[in-house]
């Protein structure tokens, strides 16, 4: 009777816990690549492995669930931001009366996940009118820069605005834990 090597199942394992950052890699190699051929498609899956054997990636863990009508809901009010916030930048742009005012917003997440801390980032950063400028994943903060904050109601909507959504990106891959957490603390802001 032989001892089973305990590591031999754990790479298998290791290997299907990567696979949506080994498809996301080749998907994104033949995005570069501007080809859907079969050459594009095998080099893809050997830069893929190649990479995340050879070098450190820390594990993104997934909640492994999708919402497809809440990722529906997202891109659709993720567009609407990104319009509204053009056309208000623009008007504080234009207007010759009124010089903006801007301040940087510290604002805790609730959610400790690196992929959700992530898409909140990049969702706030991609919406005209504030960009975040650092990010304590140690204590789940966002540090924004926020455009046309001036006094303490301002502050507090741009803190609203970072925890909708942030609530609709746990809406659409977080957890139920992760939802109900957030949904709790808005409700006892």
């Amino acid at each position: 009777m032989t001892a089973e090597n305990p590591s031999r199942g754990s790479g298998r394992r290791n290997l299907v816990s990567q696979l949506p950052l080994l498809v996301w890699l080749v998907v994104l190699w033949m995005l570069l690549w501007g080809s859907l051929s079969a050459l594009t498609i095998v080099t893809g899956i050997l830069i893929a492995v190649i990479v995340t054997r050879l070098f450190y990636l820390p594990p993104v863990e997934l909640s492994g669930r999708f919402n497809p009508w809440w990722a529906l809901v997202f891109v659709v009010t993720f567009i609407w931001d990104v319009v509204k916030g053009s056309f208000h930048v623009a008007w504080i742009a234009v207007n010759p009366r009124r010089t903006p005012d801007s301040s940087v917003v510290a604002v805790q997440l609730q959610s400790r996940s690196d992929l959700v801390m992530l898409l909140v980032s990049l969702n706030i950063s991609l919406v005209p009118g504030s960009l975040v400028i650092e990010a304590d994943r140690y204590r789940a903060v966002l540090y924004i820069h926020s455009l046309d904050v001036h006094d303490a109601d301002s502050i507090t909507r741009a803190k609203q605005i970072v925890h909708r959504a942030e609530r609709r990106i746990l809406r659409v891959i977080g957890s139920k834990e992760e939802l109900m957490r957030c949904e709790r603390a808005e409700e006892s802001a």
